[in-house]
């Protein structure tokens, strides 16, 4: 039991210090057609109808999280970075780099972001 333990504690210190986040996902009609949604740590959008894609909310500026959507743009409140929900590309503000994309999976009727 004690080698168990050791062994799932190891696996998730792994896990955390790599990085790597749980998918998230989504029913594919809880995304509006050209605008976008946050779940957790994910900016889910639809630039055009059965066209989605995915973000991180962090914005790249100083790392903040991105947490307002204003139609087709998303907005990091902090230091009023705006983001083109189409591309991930900056509008307005201090960041200069996009948003960074995640990997989007269609199944069905459920979008998955990883």
């Amino acid at each position: 039991m004690f080698l168990l333990g050791t062994a799932t504690t190891f696996a998730g210190v792994f896990l955390a210090a790599c990085g790597s986040e749980p998918p998230v996902e989504i029913a594919a009609t809880e995304i509006p057609i050209g605008s976008a949604v946050i779940i957790d740590n994910t900016i889910f959008a639809q630039p055009s109808e059965g066209n989605f894609v995915a973000y991180s909310t962090v914005c790249p500026h100083q790392r903040n999280p991105i947490t307002e959507v204003e139609g087709n743009t998303v907005r990091c409140t902090v230091h009023d970075s705006v983001f083109n929900i189409a591309d991930g590309s900056v509008v307005s503000g201090p960041s200069r780099d996009p948003l960074v994309g995640k990997q989007v999976e269609v199944s069905s009727d459920t979008i998955t972001a990883s």
